[in-house]
């Protein structure tokens, strides 16, 4: 019975076995199901595509600045007194030589009077002693005057001829004075407000007051610190090439205005390897405002043809740089990129991509290269061509 049982049991492993190795050899052959789930492929993946951008564009730089006054002036008497009168409202405009302050004159008007008389007095002594020297020279002619006499006459005529002078630069002293009484102002532009009013006494010296300041308003400046890559590229050349400038300020979104750059420094700061640049602008209008943010953006070189793409399908790989290229059988291609300048809200893309190429924009994470894709055209992002202001 036991050698049965034995028999029974390896009979029905081998049954198993046999079992077990056809279903394998079935499934290796290939049934219905696996061979429907070896057709299926997954779906190609919808991606936003768009051609690279190839005009011709010149090169440039981005900067922050700030916009200052070309003449900044604090007005301060130049004569003491009580003020009497203020002619201008705050904030205003004026043109230079308008009448700002007026501090009392009739102390300054006394004393012109007062040296006037003293230059008529000093005319009418140097005309006396003219003459009475002119009667000495004849008299000593004749010898009928002693030589100490007529030594006496002649010093007198250069005495009465000096006191003329002093007199003439006193009163020419005396009438600066009385014009200071007026204070009118030395440029053009925009005042501020009174800082001393009517009835205040004011005194002059190193402690004058601030009466009020006034800055000039158009053309203006925009001054800010340039690289020293950028310096050697745009500016380091003969002075008698005009550098094209562009600022956009802070409620701008492109570069509304174009000036020149009007000066650079005379040093570079090493210890942030920049240099003070300033630029030259129109104001016209009167928006641009000493102090207000600006955007600055320097142009230089002649224009030159380059591919341009939207930053955002840029992607890194350690320290390699790519694009997502999808070729004409729409299938997505790695594609290494070297990258150049900003221009335009764009990328320039110094190599790796050619114009008419075309690459994904959107959804590149759910692709790999090698991936077929359903490509939706779009326009390039970030692309301003049509924004007025810089090129």
């Amino acid at each position: 019975m036991a050698f049965n049982r034995k028999r029974v049991i390896s009979s029905a492993i081998a049954v198993a076995v046999i079992a077990g190795a056809g279903a394998l050899y079935y499934a290796r052959a290939g049934s219905p199901v696996t061979e429907a789930a070896a057709a299926a492929k997954p779906p190609a993946a919808d991606v936003d595509v768009a051609t690279v951008i190839s005009r011709s564009i010149t090169d440039y730089q981005e900067y922050s600045g700030r916009i200052e006054a070309i003449d900044y002036v604090d007005i301060r008497p130049q004569v003491s007194g009580t003020i009497v009168a203020v002619n201008f409202r705050d904030g205003a405009m004026v043109k230079k030589g308008d009448l700002l302050f007026t501090i009392d004159p009739r102390p300054y008007q006394a004393e012109v009077d007062r040296t006037a008389a003293q230059l008529a007095s000093a005319e009418s002594r140097s005309g006396y002693a003219a003459a009475d020297w002119e009667r000495a020279q004849r008299l000593l002619t004749d010898n009928a005057i002693a030589k100490r006499d007529y030594d006496e006459a002649q010093n007198a005529n250069r005495e009465a001829v000096a006191a003329v002078k002093a007199a003439k630069a006193a009163l020419e002293a005396a009438q600066i004075n009385l014009g200071y009484t007026a204070i009118t102002a030395p440029v053009s532009g925009r005042v501020s407000r009174a800082e001393l009013t009517v009835g205040n006494v004011v005194s002059t010296g190193a402690n004058a007051p601030v009466l009020t300041t006034l800055v000039s308003m158009s053309p203006i400046y925009a001054s800010f610190d340039v690289d020293e890559h950028t310096y050697l590229r745009f500016l380091g050349h003969d002075s008698k090439e005009t550098v094209p400038v562009w600022i956009g300020l802070a409620n701008e979104m492109g570069y509304s205005r174009q000036g020149v750059i009007d000066s650079v420094d005379n040093r570079l700061d090493t210890s942030s390897g920049t240099i003070r640049v300033r630029a030259r602008f129109d104001n016209a209008d009167g928006v641009l405002v000493p102090g207000l943010y600006a955007r600055v953006r320097v142009g230089g070189g002649a224009p030159h043809p380059a591919v341009l793409v939207s930053d955002v399908a840029v992607q890194t790989d350690q320290d390699k740089k790519f694009v997502l290229l999808v070729n004409k059988e729409s299938k997505v291609e790695y594609r290494e990129v070297t990258l150049g300048d900003q221009n335009r809200g764009l990328r320039v893309i110094a190599g790796g991509l050619q114009p008419g190429d075309r690459i994904v924009v959107n959804g590149m994470q759910r692709v790999r290269p090698g991936d077929p894709v359903k490509p939706d055209v779009v326009k390039m992002p970030g692309d301003t061509a049509s924004t007025t202001g810089a090129p």
